[in-house]
């Protein structure tokens, strides 16, 4: 039997290594037994990789028998990498601190072996060692990740669980203020574009409240400030539509909401207020609501006055329901991220900050020879 089972992660592996494998037989290791997880069949996968259907079928057994990690060896004499005596002490400093360039990269090496390399190399190397470029996340500097926690897993998830079996709703509030500014974003292009700039700062606020199940949307909307009375706009709107069950509103600490006013009109609604802990927008479903709509209708857009913008905004939110719905459920899931267990950049452990020497330029006299 030639058959493979494969997990996704498995088959993300082999399509990595078959690219960025620094040795050319092992990436067509790896090319034939990723299309093996395709389903190709094994002359195809012949055909396509240029080998013996023999070759493939010893691919194949070395992938059964050691799994990834024994495609990767080379069975036959290669030259050994002067760095590779030092790869483990390489690895800890870079996991220590990681580089941002591959010229950075190869100056510490320099710096930790006295071993100069070119790009190529190292960036061969720094691959792998299982390294490769990527965006660094953010987490708010002042928020408590015991707090995020401990709110995630006591109060927010039971009440989404009973969201789930319909014994509650759960809406998730916040408020967006929309300037009639351009919203720079990125395309692809061939020459640099512009977006005209509008003048004047006026704007559109939008309070809103999306369901956690249906993702539906309420909003209350004005051009001048949102208030505690918008709030409580807001709440008999929510209370009008959904009566006779318990209804939770997760929402932040902003101070036009956890106001007495408020919380005496939601307490007379039967409305629960659930305060977020401070500085935790991660855990506020709606606000990757907003960076959705910013991305749909306002970045590297422009509109001709405010009228038009605030008919763009509006009707990007009332059509998201149905003409985003696909995009919405993988965005809209409810599982929240917490910063319990990340590396944090900017600590005094994990600063760093390495010069990388340039090159000396030789002064040329302005003087004719």
């Amino acid at each position: 039997m030639d058959k493979i089972e494969c997990t996704t992660a498995e088959r993300e592996t082999l399509h990595y290594w078959r690219f960025y494998h620094p040795h050319p037989r092992v990436q067509l290791k790896m090319e034939a037994l990723y299309l093996k997880s395709q389903g190709l069949a094994p002359e195809d996968i012949s055909r396509l990789c240029a080998i013996s259907k023999t070759t493939f079928y010893r691919y194949l057994h070395e992938y059964r028998t050691g799994g990834i990690e024994k495609l990767k060896e080379v069975p036959f004499h290669q030259r050994q990498s002067q760095l590779a005596a030092y790869r483990a002490s390489i690895e800890a400093a870079f996991r220590q601190c990681p580089p941002a360039t591959v010229a950075e990269a190869a100056a510490r090496i320099e710096a930790l072996t006295g071993l100069k390399r070119g790009p190529t190399q190292v960036r061969q190397f720094i691959q792998s060692l299982g390294m490769k470029p990527r965006k660094v996340g953010q987490i708010p500097a002042k928020a408590d990740v015991t707090a995020q926690e401990a709110f995630k897993t006591e109060q927010l998830e039971p009440r989404l669980e009973e969201a789930k079996a319909a014994q509650r709703v759960v809406f998730f509030m916040d408020a967006a203020h929309f300037v009639f500014a351009p919203f720079l974003g990125w395309v692809w292009c061939f020459e640099r574009l512009f977006v005209k700039a509008p003048s004047g700062r006026q704007r559109l606020n939008v309070l809103a409240a999306l369901h956690a199940t249906t993702r539906d949307i309420f909003t209350v909307t004005n051009l001048t400030y949102i208030t505690s009375e918008t709030v409580c706009e807001l709440l008999r709107l929510l209370a009008g539509v959904h009566v006779g069950g318990p209804i939770t509103i997760v929402l932040d600490n902003a101070r036009y909401q956890r106001c007495a006013l408020v919380q005496s009109v939601a307490q007379r609604l039967g409305i629960e207020l659930l305060f977020l802990p401070a500085y935790s927008p991660n855990l506020n479903l709606i606000e990757r609501f907003w960076k959705f709509v910013k991305k749909q209708c306002l970045y590297s857009k422009y509109y001709p006055d405010h009228l038009c913008f605030q008919q763009a905004i509006l009707a990007c939110i009332e059509q998201a329901p149905d003409k985003y719905q696909q995009e919405l459920e993988s965005l809209l899931t409810l599982k929240f991220q917490t910063f319990k267990a990340v590396r944090v950049l900017g600590e005094a452990s994990n600063i760093c900050l390495f010069p990388v020497a340039k090159k000396a330029q030789k002064k040329v006299s302005s003087k004719a020879a």
